[in-house]
């Protein structure tokens, strides 16, 4: 399977300042397999550690961070001699060794010749909570679901992938309905790799839909078993309500949707559990699009989205039929998905806000922040080229970089830009 990532950790390899590696990513997302293909193909060794499967080696850094010790007990464990400038080391699931983490500030101070690369299902939580994380010590990465880009390519459409990058209009309108299709095949299947493989290998939605409830089902169970018990009833709750928090007109996340006459500090504790796991993806409003617009975030109002739209659909349990053909039986909630859509592929790239106005008469899907524009963008589920709110916006603000994606062609306006969702992740490439 072809990831993104891959070139980026092959710029890691060679680079001068290289540091150890901590990929971020929620689990099912491919980390494991991806450092491992990455050292069968990049090194001449690869020796793999999981600290969650080997009691031995939890406590292995307890005494002291003295690598030739650490070296030498792996080297006995794994059965594999450690070479350095030769060998790649995998600490997978790091968290879960005793100080894991910090031994990584001593091998790149004291021992920059070995190459480690390391990550861990709910390491996210694990670096919050670590007071001694080891800050500028380590190069960090995050691996996402398959985005749009990533799905074209593994499915054979690597051509027009191409076309996709270098936004060949012309030639992608002669595409537009075969675009369209796969976008539409995209929004069930959705990028977690084992459900993409699945369907790669045998074209059958019926167990794309069974991988995808497993890997739901298996959330639900990492709460209890990851998640302090205090909190547990209230993460379900959250990750629950996530479906009836988007399907709603304004998708603006509300505490007494989750629980009646709760508030933002009995859930915010779950909240920020599902997002530092990487299961939701958080969207805070900005109160003015300004640089930087991380400045002007109103962190009490925002959007959660799923990490993934395949699992957003599973979770909803929506038929293959109804997503996959042209109707108007999810007039309401083709909205919704379309911007989950847009909402992973551009989180690749950028931190994303929306902004809506203080009398709620406009709101704007997402907003991002690229060099020094400020970008904003309406999103649209078909073909509808009204764009009220974003008139308003760019009235109100003066802004000149306005953009609409839609299910319909590359267009450009005289105050906006019509770009084709299936190219929304390629903005600002």
């Amino acid at each position: 399977m072809k990831r993104q990532l891959f070139d980026e950790l092959k710029s890691w390899k060679s680079s001068l300042n290289r540091k150890p590696l901590i990929i971020q990513g929620a689990r099912q997302v491919g980390k494991t397999w991806l450092m491992k293909e990455f050292g069968n193909q990049e090194f001449k060794n690869v020796v793999y550690l999981n600290f969650e499967s080997n009691e031995r080696l939890k406590n292995i850094f307890l005494p002291d961070f003295d690598i030739a010790r650490i070296i030498t007990i792996i080297e006995i464990e794994s059965d594999n001699q450690i070479i350095a400038n030769e060998t790649l080391l995998i600490f997978d699931e790091i968290q879960e060794a005793e100080k894991g983490l910090t031994s990584l500030k001593y091998f790149y101070e004291n021992a920059p010749q070995f190459f480690i690369v390391a990550a861990g299902s709910f390491l996210g939580i694990s670096i919050q909570k670590n007071n001694s994380f080891p800050v500028g010590k380590v190069d960090l990465m995050k691996l996402q679901p398959l985005s749009f880009e990533e799905f074209l390519e593994n499915t054979g459409e690597t051509r027009l992938a191409e076309q996709l990058r270098i936004k060949n209009w012309g030639i992608l309108a002669s595409f537009h309905d075969k675009l369209i299709g796969m976008l539409r095949l995209y929004y069930f299947v959705g990028g977690m790799p084992e459900v993409v493989y699945s369907y790669i290998q045998n074209k059958n939605l019926d167990e794309v839909r069974n991988l995808q409830s497993k890997i739901l089902l298996g959330y639900e169970n990492d709460f209890a078993k990851h998640a302090p018990n205090e909190i547990v009833p209230r993460i379900t709750l959250v990750w629950h309500s996530i479906i009836g928090q988007l399907a709603k007109e304004n998708r603006k996340f509300i505490f007494g949707q989750v629980k009646h006459g709760s508030r933002a500090k009995d859930f915010e504790a779950a909240i920020n559990w599902l997002c530092d796991s990487g299961l939701v993806l958080k969207i805070n409003r900005i109160e003015k699009p300004a640089l930087p617009l991380i400045a002007y975030a109103d962190f009490d109002s925002f959007k959660l989205f799923l990490l993934d739209i395949g699992l957003l659909n599973a979770k909803a349990n929506l038929d293959k039929k109804i997503l996959l053909d042209k109707n108007n039986i999810l007039t309401e909630y083709k909205g919704t998905l379309t911007e989950q859509y847009v909402c992973q592929q551009l989180r690749n790239h950028t931190e994303l806000y929306y902004w809506s106005a203080q009398n709620a008469t406009a709101e704007i899907d997402f907003i991002l922040q690229y060099e020094n524009k400020i970008i904003p963008i309406e999103v649209k589920a078909e073909e509808n080229l009204k764009s009220k709110s974003l008139k308003v916006f760019v009235d109100k603000f003066e802004n000149k970089n306005a953009i609409r994606t839609s299910m319909n062609t590359f267009r450009k306006e005289e105050w906006l830009s019509n770009i084709p969702l299936y190219a929304v992740g390629f903005l600002i490439d």
